[in-house]
């Protein structure tokens, strides 16, 4: 992963003001019952964001974690697809635009930008956002409201992000949303809550993108059927996000940072170079040697042990980080 893109900074630094004048025990409640839908069943008849208040305390508490969960998201994409760039970029339930801010920090070019979603609080805010913010990317956003289910249609667009809202869909409407997604598209990235039940949707979506015609481009390293066994375990990653103290007041944490989980799939209808392999989990640093447990594309899910005595590709390996490449590219091996 890059280090933090001046996006990232620009993004903070508009969010930093956004809960003046909004009392904390209002923030705080209306988080934690922002908590509880993301961890339970939410009604899809009806936005989870009401009004300002909720949006708010949405943006404060969870747009930095989406932004970085995107952002990893992209990165693979573009890691896979290093000399494509998009035109356009459809963000299909995008809220407060999240997704468009992880989109600037992983491609400098330009692009048109829209932004769907059911809740009118939640595109005013993310204009407001941009607006405040001056970054050229979100600010030349378009904002539009647009029920998010099956009778949607999309406009043609080089990159469609769908993040964190096939858990709000009836199963009908995300089979619907991502066939569309898939029509319309040249690359589509679907990300969701790093759970065992979020890694099923994005399965489930990856299936479908596959039958449309696209191919994966990321995280796995093939087209083929994910070699974990449902049910006994879930594909994840982790992105570090920094704790504001919203984060540090609703949680009680110390910590000045969290590690979002996430599931995703990246998924083309132009040549990429997916990896040869990827590491699927956190490397262990033992005395001489990591341990990496990686998703490749010959043997499935295996385990790989690289020595101090490897050299090189053992400094590679301790700077290896859960969800990255392996073999590292030649170029980074000195």
């Amino acid at each position: 992963m890059n280090a933090t893109p001046p996006t990232a900074d620009a993004l903070r630094a508009a969010l930093a003001g956004l809960l003046d004048g909004l009392p904390p025990k209002q923030a705080a409640q209306a988080v934690e019952r922002l908590i509880a839908n993301y961890r339970g069943a939410t009604p899809t008849d009806a936005p989870v964001l009401r009004d300002r208040s909720d949006v708010a305390a949405y943006a404060a508490y969870r747009m930095p974690a989406t932004f970085e969960a995107v952002r990893a998201a992209l990165d693979g994409l573009a890691v896979a697809a290093p000399d494509w760039v998009p035109g356009s970029h459809l963000d299909v339930g995008g809220g407060t635009g999240a997704a468009v801010w992880a989109a600037d920090a992983t491609w400098a070019e330009p692009r048109t930008t829209t932004v769907l979603d059911w809740a009118e609080p939640a595109l005013a805010l993310g204009r407001e956002l941009a607006e405040a913010s001056g970054a050229p990317g979100p600010r030349a956003a378009e904002w539009r409201q647009a029920r998010i289910g099956a009778a949607l249609k999309l406009p043609e667009s080089d990159l469609v992000t769908v993040s964190y809202v096939l858990k709000e869909l009836a199963e009908r409407d995300r089979g619907a949303l991502v066939a569309e997604a898939a029509r319309v598209a040249q690359a589509v990235v679907i990300v969701e809550p790093g759970t065992p039940d979020g890694y099923l949707r994005v399965i489930e979506a990856r299936d479908r993108l596959i039958a449309a015609g696209l191919r994966i481009a990321a995280p796995c390293p093939h087209d083929g059927a994910c070699p974990i066994e449902r049910g006994t375990d879930w594909c994840h990653f982790a992105a570090r996000v920094s704790r504001s103290s919203l984060h540090r007041q609703v949680k009680g944490g110390t910590l000045p940072y969290e590690d979002e989980k996430f599931s995703y799939v990246a998924a083309v209808r132009f040549e990429a170079r997916p990896a040869a392999g990827r590491v699927a989990r956190k490397p262990q640093i033992r005395k001489g040697q990591v341990l990496l447990e990686l998703c490749t594309v010959d043997d499935g899910l295996r385990r790989e042990t690289v020595a101090k005595r490897h050299g090189a590709l053992y400094r590679a390996a301790r700077d290896t980080a859960w969800g990255d490449t392996w073999p590292p590219p030649p170029d980074s091996v000195d």
